[in-house]
């Protein structure tokens, strides 16, 4: 079966249309099958019985000119039977043929017999008697065929294909709209905020639009205000950070000093995590970028905080938002160094249809159960990486950047131990 809800439907409308269209010329052919048959028969013994009239009523020496004025002016080949007559049975298709014949038997006698072919000549052959001499007469088989009519053809041909082109816009006005609401619902499983769909067509189609329209307005309400409360929370608090690290600074105790500026960049770090996620810079154009560029730079600030090795391998240019994109990479690298273990290997990559970007370290990994919750917003794991501070907004970051660029984010072990992080890019974003 096809995958699509509109092959589908318009494949089981065809096979409704052509059995019903089949079952009616089979019912139509079995009710005109009787009067058609009584009605040849009929013609049948007509001609047979005014051919032996004809020749009854002709004089001896007249009957060579009638049976010569019969085949010439009737069609009709009347002749002699011989016992050296090679004959051919009638088919057994059509069958209204053999009914037909039986018909015939009835009016002329029983001894009357047929033939679809006498000494090589095709023909529909009768039999009959004059006192005891048998002579055959021949119709032609156009006279009682009634092959079906080429206007007849035509129209059912036009009937059947105006009712296939019914069936196309039929299941097309059901397939369409579900595949709008398909597709507006992937982009809001990708962060975005689709265009409002179209409420029209069957009631309850335009319900179901209706209703997509409204959760979609009202979740991108949600996070418009959920970024807004976010952004300003977390610039109300740079001023009073920035007043305790003055006072820090001005303090004569100097592990305190050091004590407080630790706090207050670690609190820092947490509220620009906090900006980046409410922002997230969904507006950002996306541009035609060097990625192997984009990664060696982000990646070049860590380079003294861990063993980095970098494998970057050339691939097109993506049209991608760079500065989201460079935020995601630069938020990888940041648990790698909290919690990877000081060795971190970051790699660039074409596979087939994909662009891959990856990180990889050698911490204590995140357990697979655990690996979809923590790409969640606020979601700090107790077991495997619990020891470092943060905000457990770092893969929530990278995962609606993957959204956003119809990618994906990717937690799988390390060969040797570690947790490896991809970030996964259609390589359709080429340029």
């Amino acid at each position: 079966m096809p995958r699509t809800l509109l092959a589908r439907s318009f494949l089981l409308m065809v096979i409704l249309i052509v059995l019903s269209f089949a079952a009616s010329v089979a019912i139509f052919r079995h009710v005109e099958q009787e009067p058609r048959t009584r009605q040849t028969a009929q013609l049948v013994v007509s001609v047979v019985n005014l051919t032996r009239a004809a020749v009854l009523s002709a004089a001896p020496e007249w009957r060579s000119a009638l049976l010569s004025e019969l085949a010439e002016s009737e069609g009709l080949l009347v002749q002699i039977a011989e016992t050296t007559d090679v004959l051919e049975a009638l088919p057994d298709d059509p069958p209204e043929l053999r009914m037909m014949a039986e018909k015939v038997r009835d009016s002329l006698g029983g001894n009357t017999r047929f033939a679809a072919q006498r000494n090589g000549v095709e023909a529909l052959w009768v039999s009959f008697f004059i006192g005891g001499e048998e002579f055959w007469v021949a119709l032609p088989r156009e006279r009682i065929e009634h092959p079906v009519s080429e206007v007849l053809l035509i129209w059912g041909g036009v009937v059947l294909a105006l009712a296939l082109l019914g069936a196309y816009f039929i299941a097309r006005q059901v397939a369409h709209p579900l595949k709008r609401l398909a597709q507006a619902a992937q982009q809001v499983g990708q962060g975005a905020t689709p265009q409002p769909l179209p409420e029209r067509g069957a009631k309850e189609i335009a319900a179901v639009s209706r209703a997509f329209n409204q959760m979609s307005a009202d979740l991108a309400a949600d996070e418009r205000e959920r970024a807004l409360v976010l952004a300003g929370i977390s610039h109300d608090l740079r001023t009073p950070l920035a007043r305790v690290r003055l006072a820090a600074e001005l303090s004569t105790d100097e592990s305190l000093r050091e004590g407080l500026v630790a706090d207050v960049e670690q609190m820092d770090a947490v509220i620009r995590q906090f900006l980046d996620y409410a922002r997230l810079d969904e507006s950002e154009t996306a541009v035609l970028t060097d990625l192997q560029a984009l990664m060696q730079k982000t990646a070049q600030p860590f380079a003294a905080q861990a063993r980095l090795t970098l494998d970057l391998q050339p691939v097109p240019p993506l049209a991608v938002r760079p500065l989201l994109l460079k935020r995601a990479l630069a938020n990888l690298l940041d648990n790698a160094v909290k919690y990877g273990g000081g060795e971190i290997s970051v790699q660039l990559g074409q596979d087939g249809n994909r662009v891959t970007l990856s990180v990889a370290d050698r911490g204590a990994g995140i357990p697979a159960a655990q690996r979809e919750a923590a790409k969640r917003p606020f979601m700090r794991l107790e077991s495997a990486r619990s020891d470092a501070t943060g905000s457990g907004l770092g893969l929530a970051i990278v995962e609606r950047a993957a959204r956003l660029h119809g990618g994906k984010l990717q937690l799988e072990d390390r060969a040797g131990g570690g947790l490896v992080v991809r970030l996964v890019l259609p390589a359709g974003l080429a340029g």
